[in-house]
């Protein structure tokens, strides 16, 4: 199975299972709503891993600097 498969494919079942437990909670479209948002940071953190920019270190940062 390729990477992009793989993605998708996690991310529709994120999705899925997001709408079904909105259903059960009595409110699909907050399903859908939390589909929607847990689609996307997968997403977002599939393609951030993928190209080896995971965490939240940087070296050029030194913070704060008055």
């Amino acid at each position: 199975m390729s990477p992009r498969a793989r993605r998708i494919l996690i991310t529709v079942g994120l999705f899925a299972l997001a709408v079904l437990v909105g259903t059960v909670l009595g409110n699909p479209w907050l399903g859908v709503a939390l589909g929607i948002l847990l689609g996307i940071g997968a997403l977002i953190g599939m393609s951030s891993k993928a190209a080896g920019n995971q965490g939240i270190y940087d070296r050029d940062d030194d913070g704060t600097e008055l």
